[in-house]
């Protein structure tokens, strides 16, 4: 769906203010990038679970689902505002009874009324106050895009983690098992003497440090679980088992020139269109201070009792200029608050779109340095197994205390662990950047707007 056809709703003859930025923009970004990334940002992983998983968080998530209704509620005030340009109409009935009768003679105690008033909009105020509300009805629609984006972003990172926690669980499963096979050797060597007591202890404070390794990592899925179970809408359970893999990681994506590319993010764009709601509240309260000119006409049935209620006529049709003179300032105070609130949103606005800057360079930053932290700690677990095999071997002939192996064992055992956790943060940078550069997507509710937009 074309955001221009939806806001055709609210009148495309909308106009936005020239916007400066406080600063002067970046002009390039640390890394130009390789490929264009796509709006649905997750599918780059080829990961088919993932892109369920965020499908149904879509739809059922409760946190999206009051954006929306919150989107709603600006669309109902866009009408409720677009009403003052048509006149009002009104029925009034009224009845009363005056006692003793004599005291009401000539008068009327039964009236059937209806009229109606329309004020004519000579400076602008109702159109810019209408205005105002149908930007705030556009920023309140990327509000919406914004927590769809944030959402898609929890729901990749928490299954991410959920991979990386399944195979930190089968790697300390395999390490738990070697530990084991290590203990029971050393056991045969101290009951033939070859060793000290002490060896056997030690390796077997080893054992049990790694079983309290798998029982945090357990007490991790079931909260990782629990996360993507709210993120999916559901009270907490048990879900799917994620593979132990996580997947590779796709190509850079372009980064392009920095000002149209933050400019797409939902949340700037939210910003943008409440700067320029401000900017329309001030011309508003500008217009405020002027004349106003009112027009009302009035047709009434009366009678002193309902029989005759029919058999008397009346109708009345006048206007009134309302020209403000003095209000002790308050005018003024208005005018002077709605430029300091528009003030405020135009530095809002330039603060948004310096943390997009900082967003994108920051993750661009940590992915370089991540990738490069990869390299180095596989480079130490590689050269941790050669080490580990040669003082295996050492300690089996007796020329190296047991010490010396379980210092190593340790130190190879915690690098396998960190390079998952490297990994798995190289992903969490990549769907940082994803986020960053993100500039929204449709969902099932934009699809049946437009379908309602259809058959108006």
């Amino acid at each position: 769906m074309c955001i221009y056809t939806f806001f055709c709703l609210t009148g495309c003859s909308l106009k936005v203010a020239d916007v400066q930025l406080p600063y002067e923009p970046i002009q390039e970004f640390s890394l130009p990038g390789e490929t264009e990334a796509p709006d649905r940002w997750w599918q780059a992983f080829d990961d088919s679970t993932l892109n369920i998983l965020v499908d149904s968080a879509l739809q059922a998530n409760l946190p999206l689902k009051i954006a929306w209704y919150e989107f709603d509620e600006a669309r109902a005030l866009v009408k409720i505002a677009s009403s003052a340009r048509v006149p009002e109409i009104f029925l009034q009935l009224q009845s009363g009874i005056s006692r003793p009768e004599p005291d009401f003679a000539g008068g009327e105690n039964t009236q059937l009324g209806l009229g109606t008033s329309y004020e004519a909009d000579l400076w602008g105020r109702i159109r810019y106050s209408i205005h105002a509300e149908e930007y705030r009805f556009r920023a309140s629609y990327y509000d919406y895009k914004t927590a769809a984006v944030t959402l898609t972003s929890e729901v990749a990172l928490a299954w991410f983690r959920l991979k990386a926690n399944s195979i930190q669980l089968q790697l300390v499963d395999e390490q738990l098992e070697t530990n084991q096979q290590v203990l029971a050797l050393i056991r045969n060597r101290f009951a033939s003497g070859q060793v000290r007591g002490v060896d056997v202890l030690r390796q077997q404070q080893l054992v049990e440090s790694t079983r309290q390794q798998r029982i945090a990592l357990e007490v991790q899925r079931e909260l990782l679980e629990n996360q993507l179970s709210i993120l999916l809408g559901q009270p907490p359970s048990e879900l799917a088992e994620a593979a132990a893999q996580l997947p590779d990681l796709p190509p850079l994506p372009q980064t392009g020139i920095p000002l149209q590319l933050v400019n797409r993010r939902p949340d700037v764009q939210s910003s943008f269109y409440l700067l320029q709601a401000a900017d329309r509240e001030v011309a508003a309260a500008i217009s405020n201070k002027y004349p106003r000119l009112t027009f009302s006409l009035n047709a009434a049935l009366r009678s002193n009792d309902l029989v005759g209620l029919f058999e008397s006529q009346a109708i009345s049709l006048g206007s009134s200029l309302l020209a403000p003179l003095f209000y002790g300032g308050r005018l003024r105070a208005q005018v002077d608050q709605t430029e300091a609130i528009r003030q405020q949103q135009l530095n809002e606005y330039g603060q948004t779109v310096l943390i997009a800057f900082q967003e994108i360079e920051n993750a661009l930053m940590q992915e370089t340095k991540q990738v490069q932290q990869i390299e180095v700690i596989a480079k130490q677990v590689e050269l941790a197994e050669k080490t580990f095999g040669q003082l295996r071997i050492e300690y089996l002939n007796g020329f190296t205390p047991y010490l010396d192996v379980l210092v190593i064992l340790n130190q190879l055992q915690q690098l396998r662990r960190d390079l998952v956790n490297a990994r798995l943060g190289l992903l969490e940078i990549r769907v940082d950047l994803y986020r960053a550069l993100a500039g929204g997507f449709e969902t099932e509710r934009d699809n049946q707007l437009e379908k309602e937009m259809e058959d108006l």
